[in-house]
């Protein structure tokens, strides 16, 4: 009986409402398609962000109705259910603005009038939101004074619908609604997509990084990125032409969107970089789906001419961690990991986790003596750098600095010496083809992901990353400032010290720090002179070979003041007696 009575209390309330509410006419039900393989969290309208819907028509269809009237919203979700959209009911303005932030709709239905954050002020606050697309906001109201339009029309509304509501009035509005905005996406596709592949284009990845790199870290879910470079593509574009590279681009995209999630987000990042955003997805997971891509790839067979391609690619992946501060910085850590692949030979995935992670050994304690590594940090072992490079210098300044120091590359920082790239001669070449070009910064032409270590690092993990990677050399950094550089070079010179110095003591001789610098530094000298009187003497002889004969002096002659350099001032510290700290800037 009570069941009965409240069905009977329903269906009055429905019938006073309807003096608001007054339907006219029926509706031709349209079919709701549910979104398929969106993982949670995602809704279908991220088809135009989403890398899969770059080409994919637009559906307008995910709504949010707030009313603090719950029959009133109940109706409304009637009515625009059997339009066929897809509804979301909030009772106030402040959940509104959560459902909002959260899943982004195409439209949103507000009352005027609701406790708290009332419909103009949901407006302004949505309008304000950095959201994936833009929102159509359509504000319920009985005042029907012009100075009320202007003022819902001021704080970000697109159209109001005056009270008594009907049916077909509001299923036009929103029709009408939903032709603008798939104008406004269609003209935001063409300009955010890359016109070769149809993927996102880079500063279009990073508007949609953003927002997902926020949400991320307010819902405490993971998010992963990849970085993957199609391994030898310049070979592709020089021996069968740019018109076939570009079918290769084109079979790489498709075969990465034929990969991915309806939620992943790729892009094309220039050239023949791809990046890869996974939302919920941690970096083990972000692993694994790379190397399904790469396999993927591989055996792909690319049709061109009367030959059939293969290609393969590397990528770098990293997670979200604790101290990935910025959305920038996720792409780093992913671009750091390519970096790794591309040179430990290629076709392969790099982790971020793998190149930063700290190597432990445990040794006993008869192995712990004759442990070379015990107790040295990689500030023991740096080479100082003395006088980086800043932002703001030109490219023929530094070009006279490369050649003055005869060094090939330098780190850059900014006015506060903070850390900021690398360059090198590879980088200037590219400047130097125009007299402009001499001009230009080389904070314009730098590399700005650099693989650092602190000052505080033990040597093994430099040494094992050295090992099994094809660089020369990492960036030491105290607080984000370059301090020094760890090179192979560096790591060499430390074992030839420790050579003389245990060789010292087994000759019962006291190796101290001072001395053992002081003979290294008097034998570099000695061989200057040896190799200066060599010069000298093919001056006199005038060989055909001059030429080779006096690079190569001076080729040894540099090595050996770089060795005067390093062990210019010993390290005072029962560490220092194997090495030296040398004032110099060059870079190893």
């Amino acid at each position: 009986m009570l069941g009965t009575q409240t069905v009977v209390m329903n269906r009055m309330s429905e019938a006073q409402t309807n003096r608001v509410l007054e339907p006219e006419g029926f509706i031709t039900p349209q079919p709701t398609v549910e979104p398929k393989d969106a993982p949670s969290g995602q809704t279908d309208n991220m088809s135009t962000v989403a890398p899969s819907g770059v080409t994919a028509p637009i559906h307008i269809r995910n709504i949010i109705v707030a009313d603090d009237d719950d029959l009133i919203r109940r109706i409304l979700a009637r009515w625009l259910t059997r339009a066929g959209y897809c509804v979301r009911e909030a009772a106030n303005g402040s959940e509104a603005l959560q459902m909002a932030r959260e899943e982004p709709p195409d439209i949103v239905i507000t009352d005027w009038e609701m406790p708290g954050v009332e419909g103009p002020q949901l407006c302004r606050e949505i309008r304000r939101l950095p959201l994936p697309h833009y929102v159509y906001l359509l504000i319920l109201t009985s005042r029907n004074d012009p100075k009320w339009v202007v003022e819902g029309l001021e704080s970000g509304a697109d159209d109001f619908l005056s009270k008594p509501i009907r049916e077909a009035e509001l299923v036009a509005r929103l029709r009408a609604a939903a032709r603008i905005l798939e104008g406004e996406r269609k003209l935001q596709q063409l300009a955010r997509t890359d016109a070769l592949t149809g993927l996102l284009s880079q500063r279009s990845f990073y508007d949609i990084l953003s927002y997902e790199f926020q949400r991320a870290r307010r819902t405490n879910r993971p998010l992963s990125c990849a970085m993957l470079d199609l391994d030898f593509f310049k070979r592709i574009n020089d021996v069968y032409g740019h018109p076939v590279g570009d079918v290769v681009l084109k079979v790489a995209a498709d075969t990465l969107l034929r990969s991915c999630r309806h939620s992943d987000v790729v892009a094309r990042y220039g050239g023949e970089e791809f990046c890869v955003l996974l939302p919920e997805t941690t970096e083990e997971q972000a692993v694994n789906w790379a190397e399904r891509f790469r396999e993927m790839l591989r055996a792909t067979q690319i049709d061109v001419v009367d030959k059939k391609l293969t290609v393969s690619c590397s990528i770098g992946v990293s997670g979200l961690y604790e101290d990935t501060l910025t959305p920038e910085q996720l792409v780093d850590q992913a671009d750091q990991a390519l970096l790794c692949a591309k040179r430990t030979g290629r076709d392969r995935v790099v982790s971020f986790r793998t190149v930063n992670q700290n190597v432990e050994f445990n040794l006993d304690e008869s192995h712990r003596r004759h442990d070379l590594f015990e107790g040295i940090l990689a500030e023991h072992v740096m080479t100082p750098i003395v006088a980086p490079l800043q932002g703001d210098e030109t490219v023929e300044h530094v070009a006279a600095y490369f050649l003055r120091s005869r060094i090939s590359s330098a780190p850059v920082v900014n006015e506060n010496g903070q850390l900021i790239g690398i360059v090198s001669e590879k980088d200037l070449m590219e400047a130097i083809t125009s007299s402009e070009g001499w001009n230009r910064p080389i904070s314009e032409l730098m590399r700005p992901h650099v693989i650092t270590y602190p000052a505080d690092t033990p040597v093994r993990v430099i040494y094992e990353f050295l090992c099994r990677v094809a660089m020369r050399r990492v960036i030491i950094t105290d607080r984000g400032v370059p301090v020094g550089v760890v090179s192979r070079a560096s790591l060499l010179r430390w074992f030839r010290n420790l050579v003389l110095s245990e060789r010292a003591r087994a000759n019962g001789q006291q190796p101290a720090g001072d001395n053992t610098a002081e003979e290294i530094i008097q034998d570099a000298l000695n061989q200057i002179d040896q190799e200066r009187d060599k010069m000298a003497q093919k001056l006199a002889e005038k060989p055909p070979d001059l030429c080779a004969h006096l690079v190569g002096a001076a080729s040894r002659i540099q090595e050996l003041a770089v060795d005067i350099l390093a062990f210019a001032s010993a390290v005072q510290n029962p560490l220092g007696e194997h090495f030296g700290c040398g004032a110099s800037s060059i870079v190893d």
